[in-house]
């Protein structure tokens, strides 16, 4: 039997083709109104929650970004947590390039914690892998599981968005794609020993605690 992690990875391979990110990565008609064009014919509240999803989206891939920056710093020479490191960073990576053209596409303000994302992403990152490895994979742990949780509330909240404008059901495919990629990361954190991380409870509760205000703050701001 294949770990939840491995079977997502060849899964992901098997369908690499497919993958919705692609649409704004290798986009094949720049012009194309699912990836150029923002929905016009929605109400006041569907539009204060399309702004708000990818706000708080945007902001939490940037902190994801420092936050395995911060890691990559301390950990990046380890020979088997520095790849591991570098290759969920990698993900982020392109989250964070087709986040920023979702928010330019639908007109989304980004959010003005921007700066706080960036310096509290890297210092959490790097105190955290200051701590040992298993505090840096517990970190992640607490991270991608708030994180999946919030992606999956938000994929609830775009069924109330038309599907009859083409971005919309894109945008949701994106989502969808990005919760399984944070998912994959959480169980790589818990096979590479994140639950032997030190005060590994209280590190998971805080950092968690952490991660739902920052969105919350980022929806709104």
């Amino acid at each position: 039997m294949f770990s939840s992690s491995t079977a997502r990875r060849l899964s992901r391979c098997t369908n690499r083709r497919l993958l919705a990110s692609y649409a704004y990565t290798k986009p094949s008609s720049p012009s194309d109104a699912a990836i150029s064009a923002t929905p016009l014919n929605i109400t006041d509240e569907q539009r204060a929650a399309l702004d708000s999803a990818l706000r708080v989206d945007q902001a939490g891939e940037v902190a994801a970004n420092w936050i395995y920056y911060g890691q990559h710093c301390i950990l990046g020479k380890q020979p088997v947590t520095g790849p591991l490191i570098q290759e969920m960073w990698d993900q982020e990576k392109k989250h964070l390039e087709v986040m920023n053209k979702m928010q330019l596409q639908h007109r989304v303000r980004p959010t003005i914690l921007m700066e706080v994302a960036k310096i509290g992403g890297f210092g959490l990152g790097a105190v955290t892998a200051l701590l040992g490895k298993e505090a840096a994979m517990a970190c992640t742990e607490a991270v991608e599981t708030v994180i999946g949780e919030h992606y999956d509330d938000q994929l609830k909240e775009m069924e109330s968005l038309p599907s009859t404008h083409p971005s919309v059901p894109l945008m949701r495919e994106v989502v969808k794609e990005f919760r399984d990629d944070e998912l994959e990361h959480l169980d790589i954190a818990v096979t590479n020993h994140a639950q032997r991380a030190p005060a590994h409870a209280l590190l998971s509760t805080v950092v968690g605690a952490g991660c739902k205000v920052a969105i919350e703050l980022c929806k709104r701001y």
